[in-house]
């Protein structure tokens, strides 16, 4: 909801900040307390809990997408999106992201301003700010045929070892409608983590007025391999991440909806090849659905060339999406 995927607008700096991890104990140094070379960090926030699985599954396309980025200075970018697809929206995008001059760290500035505009004055807006070293806040909003259709506002706070997260989704106070998700993460122990997530929805639309749904949810790190899940009445949701090697990453999901009574498992895997400038991704699901996704960079021209495809055999679909990215 109101998120500007990557085929619209450069994409803002990573969501996720994590503390570096602590120096490791030197020999001169090796009586130190067990509280010193055990200490805990900040566990990020929910948001980010199944991040290194999802971030190896493949994004498909359809049709022909042409996308040309344009760095006007250090801090400000536009886009211009042309999509022509039978399946997808197709048209023209304007998009811009305006960089500040407050910075975090060698990867975080703030604030981060990134939206995209259609000729129809279809709007897609995100606002990023960084307030202190512990509270950040985020407002996304999209407008559709000259009307706000969702607006949603994000306050992160993160201690130590635990991270508070609270979302509100189209408030309306008029009438008495909205949704609101707490987050909570707290790191157990250096390689475990463990929290819990409250939704709350009301409106004249929801059975009896209002609903409520806990869950929990926790992640575990060991070396290159993390396994990340959420459990509630609503179901489940459990990701697996291995790091191969440098070149190969695997990921594993399982997607459980007890209400809609059904399950999805899926397969995916990404394969960097950074002397010949290729990335490459897969997917395949229970449901038979496979898709892939090549993006091989021109060098040394600024041109980058994007191959997708996605085929269903027992429904007979196939799907095929090309795109050059310049900038």
């Amino acid at each position: 909801m109101g998120n500007v995927q990557a085929a619209t607008a450069p994409p803002p700096p990573p969501m996720g900040f994590q503390p570096p991890p602590p120096a490791s104990v030197p020999k001169e140094n090796a009586l130190a307390t067990p509280a010193e070379s055990q200490a805990l960090e900040n566990p990020g926030t929910m948001e980010d809990l199944h991040k290194r699985c999802k971030e190896i599954f493949p994004v498909n396309f359809e049709g022909a997408k042409l996308i040309l980025n344009k760095g006007l200075s250090s801090h400000f970018q536009i886009s211009h999106t042309i999509n022509m697809s039978s399946v997808m929206p197709s048209g023209y995008r304007f998009g811009a992201t305006y960089v500040g001059t407050k910075q975090i760290s060698t990867t975080e500035t703030f604030p981060v301003l990134v939206g995209d505009i259609d000729p129809s004055g279809n709007l897609n807006a995100n606002i990023i700010h960084q307030f202190s070293n512990r509270i950040r806040g985020k407002l996304a909003t999209q407008v559709q045929r000259n009307k706000f259709t969702a607006v949603q506002m994000t306050g992160d706070y993160r201690g130590d070892t635990h991270s508070l997260s609270l979302t509100l989704g189209n408030p309306d106070i008029i009438n008495n409608s909205g949704l609101a998700v707490f987050h909570y993460l707290q790191s157990i122990t250096p390689k475990l983590a463990l929290g819990g997530e409250l939704i709350y929805q009301q409106g004249p639309g929801v059975p009896g007025g209002y609903i409520s749904i806990i869950s929990l949810a926790g992640r575990y790190i060991h070396g290159d391999s993390t396994i990340s899940g959420s459990l509630g009445l609503a179901g489940c949701h459990i990701c697996f991440h291995q790091k191969a090697s440098q070149q190969v990453q695997v990921g594993v999901e399982l997607e459980v909806n007890s209400r809609m009574q059904e399950a999805v498992g899926t397969i995916a895997y990404q394969v960097d090849l950074p002397k010949a400038d290729l990335v490459f991704k897969g997917s395949v699901d229970s449901n038979w659905n496979v898709g892939a996704v090549l993006e091989k960079k021109l060098q040394p021209l600024p041109f980058t060339f994007a191959l997708s495809g996605m085929i269903n055999h027992p429904k007979n679909q196939f799907r095929l999406g090309c795109g050059l990215i310049i900038g």
